[in-house]
């Protein structure tokens, strides 16, 4: 058995599925508002136990969230033009 093909034996590459990504970055980016409210909620005790850092970790994956919406809502209204 082989690991690779020659080029003329290999298929043609299927066409890419056009999907839009920003619904499942927008679904994370819910989840992780959903996950700061309890963290929120409970900071005294978070911070208490030296967890603070939880807070700072939701805090960063709804920012990194929303710097991963806007590329992917700029590169869409590029490709459309």
């Amino acid at each position: 058995m082989r690991l690779w093909l020659r080029d003329d034996e290999r298929r043609p590459d299927p066409v890419p599925v056009p999907t839009d990504d920003r619904r499942a970055v927008l679904v994370g980016i819910g989840l992780w508002v959903l996950a700061l409210i309890p963290t929120l909620i409970l900071a005294g005790p978070i911070t208490a136990a030296g967890g603070g850092w939880w807070i700072w970790t939701v805090v960063v994956g709804i920012a990194l969230g929303l710097l991963g919406f806007a590329y992917l809502s700029i590169t869409r209204a590029r490709r459309r033009r």
